[in-house]
């Protein structure tokens, strides 16, 4: 080192030391005794020692290396006090953290033990040199630890006390950086950084008022943990280890390796490079990583304040982009156990579950009835969350199940099914897709899908609270539309009795007569207006249910529209149904109508009888445009949402309700651009069902 550089290294170094004196004496007389205060004091203290040697000894000698490594080691343990004993801290400490203040420590140990070397007097330059290089990696793995657990501290403070602590963690994460910087330079250039360290101690001094400031600043610290910061943390001190380990092992292959050292270098540095390339990106390897740091790190597996919010987040998203209400509502549940896929089922029309929504699982082969009224009811009165490869194991040892139903059982993705309950009232379930990473649940898990299934449930009760709202209000609109139609039809109906009172006194007069018939198409024109501004509804009077010969029904109907579009007849029953003819007919001419208005016009609509046990089918096939799974689930039967122009959106909302007042239902199949297939099951007369029965025993007899 020239005379220059001593001379500033020396007085550089002589300046912080009386500074840092002058400031741990001025924080020693305050009056709070607490345990951070004495630990700031002895930080500013050894920081003043640390200097002194320096100036005194120079920066290679053995004192001011120990010195240093106690100025760490005594910043460390007061950040570590900090973190532990500030207000508002939970009892269960993290354990992640605990690990890196650990290691740190251990690497302050055996920088230590390097200085100390018992053979370095009698040592070679190799094996010097080798030491030197160890003692410039250590260190430079304290600086990069360091700055993590400054940057860790900073953030689980409470922002309110953030304030009193920034100068304070600014000033040590700028020591650290410089130490960093000079240590990796001194590496790379084989020691040769003396302009580095003879400018050190002036950089420290210029440093001093800012450790001043943050001494003054700090009167207390309240902190709160955040696990994604401990994650955060864990990544950085893994990629600092990981990159200080190759330049340790390429420097130990190096020294020791003889003439294979560059060949090992080599394959090392490649093998952890393809190694890091291959594990890094693998979302299996990170959710791996992060159920090991869970388990091990953590007294608890979930962060429970980072659930909430992330929950609430997703199953509340707004906006036109947000995915559908039900499938946010699967990932929120999904979310919790990072599982990649999940169904929600809830209650069909015929008492059982079915898909509402899908998420992420669109190749799942699910029956229209996914889950029957019996399993249902069992799982509504267990309210138990189930875990299906338990389920597996239970049925290969033989033991019969019947909660489930086979597509669960034999679907090999399926891992768990959570119940979704509101005031003991099943409102549907969800079913989840194994994770990344296979793993048992455990009671936390149970106790988390608990809560959040019911959750989810209210959130699910109050959208279908919101969409019978909404469709009572649109019922609302069409009685106040109604309204206003009944008005004009009041007029013309005064117009029409006028008309017909004055036909008595003129009908044999040229003039009343032209001006007669110019009024009744005048009146037509005004009320085919108003049918078409209002659907063909409640046309005729209902009555109770009776046995009725469905055939000669369907075929008066057919004799209608076969004029204006053709319509088949296939198949015949020998059995009545219980239908009452009117409510009948209308059901067959809205579902025949939306049949040939979806044909082309030389597509021939088919209607197919059939029977079906105590019930009678009727199919009304078209080969139209066809309908969409989401369309049907969510549209088709919605009063007054229709995809038909001019559509009032009224028919097959009236179809199904006249269907469900005789006791029967009426079920859908299309695809897009295939057609679309109405089926209308009605129930078998009750002498024809007996007689059925009668048949069947004498059968089987």
């Amino acid at each position: 080192m020239s005379v220059v550089l001593s001379f500033l290294a020396e007085w550089g170094h002589a300046l912080a030391a009386a500074l840092f004196a002058a400031i741990g004496i001025w924080v020693s007389r305050r009056r709070e005794a607490i345990l951070q205060q004495h630990l700031l004091v002895a930080a500013l203290l050894l920081t003043a020692f640390w200097a002194l040697s320096t100036a005194l000894g120079g920066p290679f000698n053995v004192i001011p290396g120990m010195s240093e490594s106690l100025r760490n080691m005594a910043w460390l343990l007061f950040m570590f006090v900090v973190l532990h004993r500030g207000e508002g801290r939970k009892a269960d400490h993290p354990a992640a953290v605990n690990a890196i203040y650990t290691v740190l420590g251990v690497v302050l140990v055996l920088q230590w033990g390097l200085e100390l070397f018992p053979g370095r007097a009698d040592a070679d330059d190799s094996l010097l040199r080798g030491l030197f290089f160890v003692s410039l990696a250590l260190r430079m793995m304290v600086a990069v630890g360091a700055l993590v657990l400054v940057h860790n501290l900073y953030v689980v403070t409470a922002p309110e006390a953030r304030w009193g602590i920034r100068l304070l963690l600014a000033a040590l994460a700028a020591m650290w950086t410089y130490d960093l910087n000079l240590y990796t330079f001194s590496y790379l250039t084989h020691g040769d950084a003396v302009e580095l360290f003879a400018m050190r101690g002036f950089v420290m001094a210029l440093m001093a008022p800012v450790f001043a400031l943050g001494a003054h600043r700090n009167t207390s610290w309240k902190l709160r943990l955040s696990r994604t910061v401990t994650f955060q943390s864990l990544s950085l001190v893994a990629i600092g280890a990981y990159l200080i380990s190759m330049v340790l092992i390429a420097t130990a292959a190096q020294a020791f390796g003889g003439a294979y050292a560059r060949v090992v270098q080599i394959s090392f540095i490649f093998g952890m490079s393809v190694a890091a390339l291959v594990l890094l990106p693998s979302s299996q390897f990170r959710a791996w990583f992060r159920v090991k740091i869970t388990k091990h790190f953590f007294q608890h597996r979930y962060d429970y304040r980072d659930e909430w919010t992330r929950f609430t987040n997703t199953i509340g998203r707004p906006g036109l982009s947000a995915a559908p209400f039900y499938e946010r509502a699967v990932k929120a549940v999904a979310d919790i156990t990072e599982s990649p896929a999940g169904l929600l089922l809830m209650p069909g029309e015929g008492g059982g579950l079915s898909v509402q929504a899908r998420w992420n699982w669109s190749d799942a082969d699910i029956p229209a009835m996914a889950m029957s009224a019996a399993q249902m009811a069992a799982l509504e009165d267990s309210g138990w969350i189930i875990e299906l490869d338990e389920e597996r194991e239970t049925i290969a040892k033989g033991e019969n199940q019947t909660r489930l139903p086979d597509w669960v059982i034999e679907e090999s993705r399926a891992w768990a099914l959570v119940p979704l309950i509101h005031f003991d009232r099943l409102t549907g379930a969800v079913l989840l897709a194994r994770p990344v990473v296979p793993r048992d649940l455990d009671w936390e898990d149970l106790d988390m899908f608990r809560v959040v299934g019911r959750q989810v449930a209210s959130y699910i009760s109050e959208a279908q609270g919101q969409e019978a709202l909404s469709e009572a209000h649109r019922f609302e609109e069409f009685n106040r539309r109604f309204a206003f139609i009944m008005h004009d039809i009041k007029n013309l109906v005064s117009q029409l009795s006028l008309v017909a009172r004055n036909a008595e006194r003129h009908a044999d007069k040229p003039e009343f007569r032209a001006d007669m018939i110019a009024t009744l198409r005048e009146s037509v024109g005004k009320m085919n207006d108003m049918l078409a501004r209002l659907s063909q509804h409640n046309k005729a009077r209902y009555e109770e249910s009776r046995a009725i010969a469905i055939r000669p029904l369907i075929e008066q109907v057919v004799e209608i529209k076969n004029p204006h579009h053709p319509v088949t007849i296939s198949g015949d029953v020998t059995v009545n149904v219980m239908a009452d003819p009117a409510r009948l007919e209308q059901i067959l001419n809205h579902l025949i109508q939306n049949a040939i208005d979806a044909s082309s016009p030389d597509e021939p609509v088919m209607i197919r009888l059939g029977q079906q046990s105590l019930h009678v089918s009727v199919e009304i096939i078209d080969r139209g445009c066809g309908m969409s799974a989401e369309f049907i689930r969510s549209q088709l039967f919605k009063p007054f949402l229709s995809s038909k122009e001019g559509g009032f959106g009224i028919g097959a909302f009236e179809a199904r309700a006249l269907a469900a007042a005789m006791n029967g239902r009426i079920e859908v199949e299309s695809r897009e651009g295939e057609g679309s297939r109405f089926t209308l099951i009605l129930p078998v007369a009750m002498q024809d069902a007996e007689n059925e029965t009668d048949d069947k025993e004498r059968v089987a007899g």
